[in-house]
């Protein structure tokens, strides 16, 4: 068993996720690249200021431009995105991802259901995939359609078309304004990823990426996030298997209630930040952290989902889906990392029209920072940098009361 203190499991995580010691990372290849490391980058169609997940790429990769993850994924078929969870998955996983389709199809009632209920226009869809080659569910007019009263759409088409994605017989072609044009499977990815493999080697895998995902993990996400409907004991059964074979690694944090498991092979990198090294892979190509501060996306692994507070002490929760009387600071509210600490968040808002970015409000953890000038030029670098990915021409902090961060 390895122990580490927190701030190794804290640089280690975020380090894994290509966000400390600075973006390693450049333009359109560089997006892919990112894409792999990270695992999964989660889509989500709210656009404030920016999507979640190109605020995640932003973080990560210099010159990074909104919508640029579509590139490798729907122009070079590197990639593709599915999942109750949606999130976008490298295309040479595909005959893993093929044995969580069918298994979800098999253990979800309510997906079986949706099947036979909507069987006809499943076949209607079929049909037309076969004949036009593209289909998006806005090709088709409501007045013309079965009502439906389902969260997955309000028409037969969208459940139709729904249930074909989750099963994998049509896969997304490419999206127009974020809504999904879907094709059939074998018009999108390569025939011979087209397949299954062998069930122990994808419950292996599933384990594996999601300790990679998350770096350090407690593997209890994976029937969850992925569906897969092993029982626990099952699951623990194959992380024991795992961990005599080598593939994994049990960490202990310091101060931590609970063991983690690493991949073995990030056991040099633990090893290094240990030692109060810098791994040599994770050298950024500009500004670090600590010169330049960097805003993560509401839904970014290192800080999602409660992980702020375990891993920062910084308690953060994403408003968006709350009542405006009850939030504490905004609707899409942002953390500000600086060096390896989340120091800060800002809620704000893209104003199209006069293509100002205006700041809504702005909280410091610590408010003595504001008087540290190192921290104030490198949120002045971090604000520059994200303008100009939004694409706007100035910001607008005149909302923020404290006076020597505008």
């Amino acid at each position: 068993m390895l122990t580490i203190d927190l701030e190794t499991a804290r640089r280690f995580i975020l380090g894994k996720q290509g966000i400390w010691p600075g973006r390693r990372w450049r333009g359109p290849e560089g997006v892919a690249q990112a894409m792999r490391e990270m695992e999964y980058l989660q889509l989500d169609p709210l656009q404030i200021i920016a999507r979640s997940h190109d605020i995640s790429l932003h973080s990560r990769v210099l010159d990074a431009a909104p919508g640029m993850w579509q590139q490798p994924a729907y122009e070079e078929r590197r990639f593709f995105d599915w999942g109750g969870w949606l999130s976008v998955r490298p295309m040479d996983e595909l005959p893993y991802w093929r044995v969580v389709m069918r298994r979800e199809h098999e253990n979800f009632a309510r997906l079986q259901e949706m099947g036979k209920e909507h069987a006809g226009s499943i076949n209607e869809m079929r049909d037309i995939l076969r004949e036009r080659g593209t289909v998006s569910n806005r090709d088709f007019a409501m007045k013309t359609r079965t009502r439906t009263n389902n969260y997955r759409g309000r028409k037969d088409s969208a459940l139709a078309l729904y249930y074909m994605w989750r099963v994998g017989e049509i896969m997304i072609h490419h999206r127009d304004n974020f809504e999904r044009v879907y094709a059939l499977t074998e018009d999108v990815a390569p025939a011979h990823l087209i397949c299954e493999n062998d069930d122990a080697a994808v419950d292996r895998f599933l384990i594996k990426k999601d300790i990679s995902f998350l770096g350090l993990s407690r593997a209890s996400r994976v029937s969850d996030t992925f569906h897969r409907r092993q029982p626990s004991v099952s699951s623990q059964l194959i992380i024991e298997s795992m961990l005599e074979s080598g593939d994994i690694i049990e960490v202990k944090v310091k101060g931590w209630k609970f063991l983690h498991y690493a991949l073995a092979s990030d056991a040099p990198l633990l090893g290094e930040l240990s030692s109060g090294r810098v791994p040599a892979k994770w050298a950024p190509i500009g500004s670090t952290t600590t010169d330049e501060a960097v805003f993560l996306a509401p839904l970014d692994p290192v800080s999602a989902r409660g992980r702020a507070k375990i891993l920062f002490g910084f308690d953060y929760v994403w408003e968006v889906y709350k009542p405006s009387h009850l939030r504490k600071y905004g609707y899409y509210t942002l953390p500000v990392l600086w060096g390896d600490r989340l120091v800060a968040r800002f809620d704000s808002k893209l104003d199209r029209t006069a293509n100002i970015l205006v700041i809504l409000g702005f909280w410091l953890e610590d408010e003595a920072l504001a008087n540290d000038a190192a921290f104030r030029e490198a949120l002045r670098r971090g604000f520059a940098r994200f303008v100009s990915f939004l694409g706007a021409d100035r910001i607008d902090a005149s909302a923020v009361r404290e006076v020597r961060l505008t």
